[in-house]
């Protein structure tokens, strides 16, 4: 369902934009059902095994229509049930060209809408809370982590395979740089969560390292952070 840019003399005839939400996510409902072979029915039965149940007739005047409101308990499980995003039905990428994000504005890219709901853009003005940011930093670190460990890790192992003593000072050498960036990535992450408890939040739990022992000090125990 496409919606298009409309001008002030003709918003009158627009229609309201809870409906438009809900025509969105009905039809996403729909297409996404279809996709994977999906009866009425069988979307409610396992709506069912979730544990929030949808009963067929609610599902069939959903998509035509018919229904009144939309919960967003329901939202979450029909996702759950059709193996996607709840934020995919809302905002369907690559199948609904643009969408009217609030009420009173004009339709936009629904990839752009997407992101300012998700506030997948941290930088942007709509997206200035500052627990969001922290947490997304927190994952970029993480991140930066996880190289850093798989770098240093590949220069281990050219450094113990390596052919001659050249090769191997090379490869101990580029091993230290990526230990030194990897005591970095740990000491930033460790202010960036005392960051998060001094604003009053908990930080998120950190991603195991790949490469230590399960019986190694260093292996990014919570404590040790």
């Amino acid at each position: 369902m496409t919606q298009h840019r409309f001008d002030d003399e003709d918003e009158d005839n627009v229609p309201e934009w809870v409906d438009q939400v809900m025509a969105t996510v009905a039809k996403e409902v729909r297409r996404r059902r279809k996709e994977l072979g999906m009866s009425a029915q069988n979307l409610a039965d396992a709506c069912e095994e979730i544990g929030h149940s949808i009963p067929r007739n609610v599902i069939a005047n959903m998509e035509s229509g018919r229904r009144a409101n939309l919960p967003l308990v329901d939202v979450m499980v029909l996702a759950e049930a059709l193996h996607t995003n709840p934020i995919c039905l809302i905002y369907p990428v690559g199948y609904v060209e643009q969408v009217q994000k609030l009420p009173l504005r004009h339709s936009e890219q629904t990839w752009d809408a997407m992101r300012w709901f998700t506030g997948a853009e941290p930088g942007e003005p709509l997206a200035l809370d500052l627990m969001l940011r922290l947490f997304h930093q927190h994952e970029s670190e993480q991140r930066a982590l996880h190289a850093a460990e798989s770098s240093e890790q590949d220069e281990a192992w050219k450094a113990k395979s390596a052919g001659d003593a050249t090769q191997r000072e090379e490869a101990l050498s580029a091993q230290a740089f990526y230990a030194e960036r990897v005591a970095l990535a740990k000491e930033r992450l460790r202010r960036l969560r005392a960051t998060i408890r001094e604003e009053g939040g908990t930080p998120p739990t950190l991603w195991p390292s790949r490469f230590a022992s399960p019986f190694d000090n260093n292996n990014h125990l919570e404590e040790d952070f």
